[in-house]
């Protein structure tokens, strides 16, 4: 009897060192991210994990807000704002974040809680009294002196991908010194090399997907006067401004202008209801996987807005246009209209 008593403590001291051990190794990969900003009463914000396709609604309140979330490996997060513009956080696991800034001046917004933060802080900072060639410098300097800081790699496709007219040369020059970050960095290069599809000059690549109807959708729907890729996001508001007046000019030029557009949502319900407001139906291609999905990844798409034209034998001619007046001018050069 004593020793079935002494089995059935053993059994239940296991037990409970297997729940603690359970709850510290979940606490362990915890992740928090904290924040107060001035004149934002009340707003939400939305972060974003391009690398894995998840995005996460923030709920401000009283300008002060607190998320917390599971990792097992290292994450930058995109924290986006009301205003559309992005805010680099690096996290990995055990990490809490703070987020401190004033609403009319996002720019100057401090992030703490690693030296990885710590430095992207001082970089924007930084930048935001350089001009463009000398931020880019600084951008080029730290990523030399810092080959394996996750910051590194989110310079590299901020300051030499996410530009107009990208130099490819010296972003997979600069990819070759920072192998030592693995996966990102190997998903990366093979973006790299796969970026001249989308050049001028080149064609548009052979690709075979579907869209939120189910429809197939692949390169030979581009054989108009003008064929148009564009890709876009319900939350961001130029890009959405591109599709609707884009809509306008092929309703006007229905036989000469042909287009694909790509939304880089989370989900495909999230731009359903844009789409329908404007009565938005050509092929329209999103698989959750965000900045990931594969044929903005063929045509080197890094920013929003973004976009290639090509002509009706698919030579590229413009990229990356980020008015839609531009966008315009460019379509009417090439269907002959003023």
């Amino acid at each position: 009897m004593k020793a079935k008593r002494i089995k059935a403590q053993c059994l239940l001291s296991l037990l409970i060192a297997g729940t603690v051990l359970a709850a510290c190794s979940s606490s362990g990969r915890r992740v928090r991210i904290e924040g107060r900003f001035l004149n934002m009463n009340q707003a939400e914000l939305y972060l974003l994990d391009v690398l894995h396709g998840r995005k996460d609604t923030i709920a401000v309140r009283s300008g002060r807000f607190a998320f917390e979330t599971s990792q097992s490996d290292t994450v930058t997060y995109l924290l986006l704002f009301p205003n559309y513009s992005l805010l680099p956080v690096f996290t990995y696991p055990g990490a809490t974040i703070g987020v401190e800034g004033d609403a009319s001046h996002l720019r100057e917004t401090k992030v703490t809680g690693t030296d990885e933060n710590d430095d992207m802080t001082q970089l924007r900072l930084q930048a935001a009294k350089q001009t463009p060639p000398e931020a880019k410098a600084s951008a080029r300097h730290y990523i030399a002196s810092n080959p394996a800081s996750p910051v590194s790699l989110y310079l590299l496709e901020h300051y030499f991908l996410q530009e107009p007219e990208p130099n490819y040369a010296e972003a997979s020059r600069l990819c070759r010194t920072m192998t030592a970050q693995g996966g990102a960095v190997a998903r990366l290069e093979k973006q790299l090399q796969m970026l001249k599809n989308g050049q001028l000059g080149s064609r548009l690549p052979q690709f075979t997907l579907k869209d939120t109807q189910g429809k197939t959708v692949n390169e030979q729907q581009l054989r108009s006067k003008a064929n148009v890729v564009c890709l876009w996001a319900s939350w961001h508001y130029e890009s959405k401004n591109i599709m609707t007046q884009l809509h306008k000019m092929q309703r006007q030029h229905p036989q000469d202008i042909s287009v694909v557009s790509v939304c880089i949502d989370a989900t495909p319900e999230e731009g359903r209801d844009f789409l329908k407001h404007d009565t938005i139906d050509w092929p329209n291609i999103c698989d959750g996987k965000m900045w990931q999905t594969p044929l903005a990844i063929r045509l080197g798409f890094a920013s929003l807005p973004a976009n290639v034209i090509a002509d009706k034998n698919g030579k590229i001619v413009a990229r990356n246009l980020a008015s839609i007046n531009d966008v315009k001018k460019h379509i009417e050069n090439i269907i002959g209209t003023k």
